[in-house]
């Protein structure tokens, strides 16, 4: 399957060196055509070397328990495009691979057969996307208003888990009126009011969020289009009053006021 897109750039974080080797061996054995461009040991590495636009890879490895904190801080701190493929020796990590959306999660000692179906997962996603970036040998545009990818072809999260002590429970974005970030952390409220603490940011989210459904009226708040009660126009904003009601006001920025009544009218 490589073949079909020429050789593969992959990207290693691992900071256990004898790790680190033996991942790029067993993947040079199973996919030779496999080119290892990067390989980073520490969060703060692994930011700088995504940073650098010569830096391109089309699949990343990635351990999660880095030298100088988790991976997941990564995710926070740079654009990381390309598939993950998680690796680590601890499976408590599962719900937080899931929600940064992780291709695959592969618990260490990593079996070549665990991290086959791990990279032939990889690479089918991989060919599905470049299929709908093509239409009739022409590449589709991509409209970027509303801060997510508008790709009809891009499947949006169904639902986000979140995690309670010990307790996962799953939370359908069908029921989700809006989100919302405060003290540095991003809480959910449901149609019927609950209120959850997530562990991802409104960026995130965002991502993975059907535009048409959801909008991002502010740096703080991310709204659902069928918990909009009424808008109020006050100069040049708009005022939102949601159901259920919001605990703060909730504004539409002035640099979003234009797109926001037009993402209303649905154009």
């Amino acid at each position: 399957m490589i073949g079909e897109f020429g050789n593969m750039n992959v990207l290693i974080v691992e900071d256990e060196i004898m790790a680190r080797r033996s991942l790029s061996n067993t993947l040079k054995r199973l996919y030779p055509e496999m080119d290892i461009i990067g390989e980073t040991g520490s969060v703060t590495d692994t930011v700088a070397w995504l940073a650098d636009r010569d830096n391109r890879p089309d699949l990343i490895f990635m351990d999660v328990e880095l030298s100088d904190g988790n991976c997941f801080e990564i995710f926070r701190r740079a654009d990381v495009r390309a598939p993950v493929i998680m690796t680590t020796a601890y499976d408590n990590y599962a719900v937080k691979a899931f929600e940064v959306e992780s291709t695959d999660y592969i618990l260490k000692p990593i079996e070549p057969e665990a991290l086959k179906r791990a990279v032939d997962r990889a690479l089918a996603r991989i060919s599905a996307n470049a299929a709908s970036s093509v239409d009739n040998g022409r590449n589709v545009s991509v409209e970027t208003r509303n801060d997510v990818r508008k790709d009809p072809e891009k499947p949006s999260r169904e639902r986000f888990l979140i995690r309670l002590n010990d307790i996962i429970v799953p939370v359908k974005v069908s029921d989700i009126a809006y989100f919302y970030s405060e003290d540095k952390s991003t809480h959910i409220v449901t149609s019927d009011a609950r209120k959850y603490v997530a562990d991802f940011s409104l960026d995130i989210a965002m991502e993975q969020l059907d535009g048409r459904r959801f909008f991002r009226i502010s740096r703080n708040c991310i709204v659902a289009m069928s918990a909009i009660s009424n808008i109020v126009k006050m100069g040049s904003r708009y005022m939102v009053t949601a159901s259920p009601a919001a605990s703060f006001e909730m504004m539409v920025s002035r640099s979003k006021s234009e797109d926001f009544i037009s993402w209303l009218e649905g154009e």
